[in-house]
């Protein structure tokens, strides 16, 4: 029923992967970082770097996606370890949904204890401009409510229960963190927080999607991050997550606007070096776990 559920992504295949990380390099991270669209410039702030193509992975999907580098980056920031993913996996790229999550999991058994996700997305809420930066407080996942979830299929206990709690998912402790951060830096009159929708892609949404979702509650839309974060959490892993926001979803049949990635990757240049001081800051700030030493 399940014919993917061992075939490159399971618990040994995901400890081999880390294995043959850790032995290729000395930083053992504990923060790691998900760069979205245009925002790959965040690894690049990284010190002592020890970088690796996708394609040199063993058992890693490589990227497709323009802005989307495909290198998986060790290092330091502010002398934090870290780990940083340059290009993420979608749905719309055609990998089973648990190989995009592969990630997360590799990520845990390579010793990181919160994960930082970025992404580019749309604007469903009407007070939202384009460049601001909303803090990811919940999420919708429609691909969900259609079955398509990467936990599906044979539990492994090694990585988590089979029933996880999804009403904590992004660290609230870490929001108010970000939010005094953010406050801090000057950056108070273009950080949000809000719920973000996944969708599966590779499409934009139509107008009559745009309005649906604003009226369930969504106040931004794109085509990530919420299947890495199921997996990170099922795993144990601290969640925070931010959505730059690169276009105003249309949700008027008059309007002549129309949604390009082209103005995703523009809006993330000019945001970038605000979105890297605020996750470094933030990373300097996230306390080690105290179970570290267990």
């Amino acid at each position: 029923m399940f014919p993917e559920a061992n075939s490159g992504y399971g618990y040994d295949d995901c400890k081999a992967t880390a294995d043959w990380l850790l032995a290729q390099t000395d930083v053992r991270p504990i923060v790691g970082i998900v760069c979205g669209s245009g925002m790959g410039g965040l690894a690049d702030t990284l010190k002592n770097q020890v970088a690796f193509s996708y394609e040199d992975i063993p058992h890693f999907p490589q990227s497709t996606v323009h802005g989307h580098a495909g290198r998986l980056v060790f290092g330091t920031l502010k002398g934090r370890p870290c780990v940083c993913m340059q290009g993420r996996f979608h749905l719309y790229e055609g990998y089973p949904i648990q190989k995009i999550t592969l990630p997360m999991r590799i990520f845990k058994l390579l010793g990181v204890e919160t994960v930082i996700l970025t992404n580019a997305a749309g604007g469903l809420n009407q007070d939202f401009k384009v460049g601001d930066v909303m803090i990811i407080k919940d999420h919708l996942n429609v691909p969900g409510f259609a079955g398509n979830n990467p936990l599906s299929g044979p539990n492994d206990e090694r990585f988590g229960v089979r029933f996880p709690c999804m009403s904590d998912a992004y660290d609230r402790e870490l929001q108010q963190m970000a939010m005094e951060i953010g406050q801090e830096l000057g950056y108070g009159d273009f950080l949000r927080e809000g719920v973000y929708c996944v969708l599966g892609g590779p499409s934009f949404e139509t107008i009559a999607e745009c309005r649906m979702l604003h009226r369930l509650g969504a106040d931004a839309v794109g085509m990530s991050t919420v299947h890495e974060v199921l997996v990170a959490r099922h795993c144990g892993m601290r969640v925070f997550a931010l959505s730059l926001i690169t276009n105003q979803a249309v949700m008027d049949y008059d309007s002549e606007e129309k949604a390009n990635h082209e103005e995703v990757l523009q809006t993330g240049k000019q945001r970038a070096e605000q979105l890297e001081r605020l996750v470094s800051t933030m990373v300097t700030r996230i306390e080690q776990n105290n179970n570290n030493d267990a």
